[in-house]
């Protein structure tokens, strides 16, 4: 099973529906679990939390909003992709091929003692989704070069993944992939 994290600037690179079409394309004999990025929804709500000043608990909240928001965006162009919530949804839909649209479910994600802070971002969580579900692979699919020999730790000082991603893929037994995405359409 694989879970392949798709950056929500994905949407503004136009790369969006060439890496939904690739993973449509080559995964159909795999469980994959596709998890979205917030995109400009995300950034919406960095930007109503800098001009209103409320805590990074709604912020956290909103942008979980954000990451449903592009998973109903994903469904739209791929509508035969399926929409799970749950970490029972998912495990029911990876038992045999197919793609499903993680939708976080904030209460589940509240239950598993994920902190509201800007620190965990959809890469934090794909980490924990990827863990939680036994992914043998994980993939964050970015709209920004990324070096073939990539160390994690660089990847987090340049602020190409969040500051919490380390901490949420040590002690893992999947692959971890971090990829351009013309890297991953080749």
């Amino acid at each position: 099973m694989i879970v392949i994290k798709l950056g929500g600037s994905l949407m503004a690179s136009g790369k969006l529906q060439q890496c939904l079409d690739k993973i449509e394309h080559c995964c159909q004999d795999k469980a994959v679990v596709i998890v979205p990025g917030g995109g400009v929804f995300a950034d919406q709500v960095r930007y109503a939390q800098q001009q209103w000043h409320f805590d990074d608990r709604a912020a956290h909240l909103m942008a979980i909003l954000a990451m449903q928001q592009m998973a109903l965006l994903f469904n739209g162009i791929k509508p035969h992709f399926l929409i799970a919530a749950s970490i029972d949804e998912l495990g029911k839909s990876i038992s045999q091929p197919g793609v499903t649209i993680w939708s976080p479910d904030i209460i589940e994600l509240d239950k598993a003692g994920i902190p509201p802070s800007w620190d965990i971002t959809s890469d934090s969580l794909s980490a924990w989704i990827a863990k939680t579900l036994g992914a043998d692979e994980l993939i964050l699919v970015k709209s920004v070069n990324i070096d073939a020999d990539f160390d994690v730790l660089k990847l987090v000082q340049q602020q190409l993944v969040d500051v919490s991603f380390y901490e949420f893929i040590k002690q893992t037994s999947f692959k971890v992939n971090v990829v351009h995405a013309e890297d991953f359409l080749s």
